[in-house]
């Protein structure tokens, strides 16, 4: 562990080596909460192969998810811009040198530790102050910011941004918003998870110092040039210290002026039908059954009486008009009413209709209470008995 005796030698100041992977650690936690609560937000995303589902309105995301989205995405855009002052300040006022900014080094060090796992390298890579996986990580969470920021904006501001772009970009926002949520929330849990607190356990996030044999392992380069005295603290004259924080604090005010006005104008600059229009309440019910209409009356036969009732006469008509929404190509219940055999053979509850006895015929039995979803009127329930109590002839 780094003490202080190396001050002695020039050496950096642990806590001052290891803020910078604490604060690093600390941003990556703060994004990411933002970032799994977008992702809670963001709806459910089928697989490429999953068959496609009756589209359904999820009424409690817009009455009370788009508050939740917003606190999400305001955490997210504070957090950013906190980083960009304190970047601001460290690269203006402190001249710290820009050692997050990839190089070719970065990508032949990314080369050698894949041949190295794979047992293809006899020897780790050494690297600097920041490795290629920092790296990495740190920039794909500038990248992921700025794609959850624009696309976020879209989806939150649709009416300004189809006064600019097509109806397709709002789908599009939302698939990747959600695509990138995932990616982002899967690189943490799976990446950072296991490189910073299962493979070696990172301290110095807490106790602001990192072990010498860890330095060893991931920067021994930076370790080198502390103990030849070459890296550390920069000594900078008081006079133009203060000379560069009396330019970067007004700088910094005004930036954070306007990236306060653009959080701000990111929640209110669009007001939508939801929030404008109070809900209506209606006392007219949602679903109003159909109401069966009677059958016209049998024509009568030469000798003045009206026609014996069966199948094709009656019945076939009635069901046609009144049944075969759910008992015809799709029986409901395995009940189908297409045809006089289908009717006379029942459904996985048994016969329905017992010819000569219209009162233990379970036709009869759920039509009389008057609770089946398409119920026969009383004039044609009355003819439908006396076709039972007649045989059920077909013909």
């Amino acid at each position: 562990m780094y003490s202080p005796r190396y001050r002695t030698q020039t050496f950096v100041s642990p806590r001052n080596f290891s803020r910078r992977r604490g604060c690093l650690c600390r941003l990556i936690i703060l994004l990411s909460t933002g970032e799994v609560a977008l992702l809670r937000q963001g709806g459910d995303f089928p697989l490429p192969d999953e068959p496609r589902r009756k589209p359904e309105i999820n009424v409690d995301f817009f009455l009370n998810g788009r508050r939740d989205f917003a606190a999400a995405a305001v955490v997210m855009m504070l957090g950013t811009g906190w980083h960009i002052l304190v970047a601001g300040y460290k690269i203006f006022v402190n001249k710290e040198p820009l050692s997050m900014l990839p190089g070719i080094k970065d990508a032949t060090d990314g080369i050698q530790v894949i041949l190295f796992n794979l047992g293809l390298r006899k020897k780790f890579p050494q690297m600097g102050r920041y490795n290629f996986e920092e790296k990495l990580e740190y920039w794909a969470f500038v990248w992921g910011a700025i794609i959850m920021g624009l696309t976020g904006f879209m989806m939150w501001n649709p009416i300004m941004t189809l006064n600019i772009l097509p109806g397709e970009a709002i789908p599009a926002a939302k698939a990747a918003h959600g695509g990138e949520a995932i990616l982002a929330v899967a690189a943490i849990i799976i990446w950072h998870m296991y490189s910073v607190h299962l493979k070696r356990f990172n301290k110095s996030m807490f106790t602001g110092k990192i072990e010498e044999k860890e330095m060893l392992h991931e920067h021994p380069l930076e370790l080198a040039d502390l103990k030849a005295g070459i890296a550390g603290p920069r000594v900078t004259d008081l006079k133009e210290l203060r000379k560069r924080k009396a330019i970067y604090y007004p700088v910094a005010g005004v930036l954070s002026i306007i990236m306060l006005a653009g959080i701000y104008g990111f929640v209110n600059v669009e007001n939508t039908a939801i929030t404008t229009i109070p809900p209506v309440s209606s006392p007219i019910p949602a679903y109003m059954p159909q109401t069966p209409t009677p059958l016209p009356t049998m024509l009568p036969l030469k000798d003045g009486s009206s026609g014996p009732l069966t199948w094709d006469s009656f019945m076939k008509p009635l069901i046609s008009q009144s049944c075969l929404e759910c008992h015809g190509t799709r029986p409901y219940g395995d009940l189908s009413l297409l045809t006089y055999d289908d009717a006379m053979r029942g459904s996985n509850r048994g016969a329905i209709i017992l010819p000569g006895n219209s009162a233990e015929s379970l036709l009869v039995i759920v039509q009389s209470d008057g609770k089946h979803y398409a119920s026969i009127n009383p004039i044609d329930l009355e003819k439908v008995i006396q076709w039972i109590n007649e045989g059920a002839k077909e013909k």
